[in-house]
């Protein structure tokens, strides 16, 4: 019933594995993919050898070698053992719902701790590269073998053979703890959300976004580099820009962020609203103290008591006080030079765009630079960017926006990917701006919310973003359909 692929760098931990597939009843086959020569050979198996463990050479060695009905493929050189008829129930899954991938929670082993590592339902917006399957997966062969590849990818092949499966099947998560590996990757979460725009990364993600565009285009989801004209003469505002300073309890940070914005220079009359979403640790009275000393800070209080991030931004996008153009600054963080503000107007103007996104650079308090440096979002382009910020899981900082704009659309009232999901809602029509040039100072201390999650936490955020995705995807899909002529008798 099922052909095993397990890639082998002849570790003495392959051996149980192999064991356990060698002596499973349902195993055909086993092939050990590597990447170099091995002159010994292992009862039971053969070597199978490949560039890359990820490209579309070896996905093309699978399918040619795949002769049986499902495909249970590992992803990575580790350590495995399986639960109680794991195998029996991966395959009981696949066959019985004819599903295309089958996929399950596991378990960790992180130094002499074993600790459980459930992962997430995959959804249309789960179109993430670093989407975790974890790393054992069973394909359906029809699937598998219905895969031509329109390019020869030395990286993306595996991401680009999963995204034609959720195209022609459904792809299935088992929410049960079927098998324990060893955890690789250390490292804290704060870290790894940056790989995606690590340069050392770059050659990478070339690729993973040319197999992703050509997703969008083979979904109907894909959009041409076109957009709508704005103009910003359209409503009149007291002030042309507006710092929005969402806060809670951040006494030790919002003094250094409030100064940041009052020291800027521009050409053109700004203020700072900060909203102050009842901050209990002394927050609320040295805000208090500025606003008494500068009139151009304005301390907001809402009247709602269930306001996230997102919500507080609506409170101020819809005060007054706010300006033609409102620009984002995080409590914790600064604005590297007395320019940045006015960089930031200026571009709108230049290049008629309804957002502005700059870089940032990473430092500690003392403001020395910290891993990974300095975050450019360098992968978007005018012609791609808005189809490849649904990709990533982020789109940089400092954010502005234009006001009317934003007073339309409105962020959703939560305190985690508000910026994302406003950030995509724009992209669909209008063009966004980019600063490449460091403009703003991202401080990371041992107060900062995703420095160190846990996996359920880090589940939480990552389901919401692929929802986030799902929704813009359909929508893309509604417009792109609309567009379209209608056939005859169409409704």
């Amino acid at each position: 019933m099922i052909t095993a692929f397990l890639p082998y760098s002849g570790s003495e931990y392959s051996k149980s594995a192999i064991d356990a597939l060698i002596y499973n009843k349902e195993i055909s086959k086993i092939y050990l993919l590597t990447t170099s020569e091995f002159n010994s050979s292992i009862t039971g198996c053969e070597f199978l050898k490949s560039d890359n463990l990820t490209s579309t050479q070896l996905i093309n060695s699978i399918i040619e070698k795949t002769e049986t009905e499902y495909v249970l493929l590992f992803t990575q050189d580790n350590k495995y053992e399986f639960s109680q008829f794991a195998i029996e129930r991966f395959l009981n899954v696949i066959a019985s719902t004819g599903a295309g991938l089958v996929y399950s929670n596991y378990n960790t082993i992180k130094g002499n701790i074993l600790e459980p590592h459930p992962v997430i339902d995959y959804q249309i917006g789960s179109v993430r590269d670093d989407f975790d399957f974890g790393p054992v997966l069973m394909l359906n062969s029809e699937f598998l073998k219905s895969y031509k590849s329109e390019k020869n990818y030395l990286f993306a092949g595996l991401y680009d053979l999963r995204l034609h499966i959720s195209r022609v099947g459904e792809i299935l998560r088992i929410p049960e703890f079927l098998y324990t590996t060893i955890e690789t990757d250390t490292r804290k979460s704060g870290a790894k959300q940056f790989d995606y725009v690590n340069p050392k990364n770059r050659e990478v993600q070339i690729e993973m976004e040319a197999a992703f565009t050509e997703h969008l285009k083979k979904i109907g989801a894909y959009l041409e580099p076109s957009f709508k004209e704005i103009e910003f003469d359209g409503e009149n505002f007291e002030y042309e820009a507006s710092v929005v300073i969402p806060v809670k309890n951040r006494v030790k940070t919002i003094g250094d962020a409030i100064e940041s914005v009052l020291s800027q220079k521009t050409d053109f009359k700004f203020n700072l609203i900060v909203v102050d979403n009842y901050s209990s640790d002394g927050t609320t009275e040295k805000i208090k103290s500025y606003a008494e000393k500068d009139s151009r800070l304005i301390h907001l209080i809402p009247d709602r008591k269930d306001l996230g991030i997102g919500g507080c931004w609506n409170e101020a996008v819809h005060s007054e006080k706010c300006g033609k153009f409102v620009v984002q600054l995080d409590s914790d963080d600064i604005y590297a030079n007395e320019n940045t503000l006015q960089k930031i107007i200026n571009l709108f103007y230049k290049e008629k765009c309804a957002m502005v996104i700059g870089s940032y650079r990473m430092t500690n308090f003392k403001l020395e630079e910290i891993p990974p440096g300095v975050i450019d979002h360098k992968e978007w382009t005018d012609d791609n960017g808005r189809n490849n910020a649904l990709r990533i899981n982020g789109l940089g900082a400092p954010r502005a926006f234009y006001t009317p704009l934003l007073r339309k659309y409105k962020f959703p009232n939560v305190s985690y990917g508000e910026d994302y999901a406003i950030g995509l809602m724009i992209s669909r029509d209008y063009r966004i701006g980019r600063i490449y040039e460091p403009i703003y100072l991202c401080r990371r201390w041992e107060g900062n919310t995703d420095a160190a999650l846990e996996i359920d936490k880090q589940n939480y955020y990552n389901l919401y973003k692929d929802r986030l995705r799902t929704i813009e995807i359909l929508a893309r899909q509604r417009t792109a359909r609309s567009s379209d002529p209608p056939e005859d008798g169409e409704v």
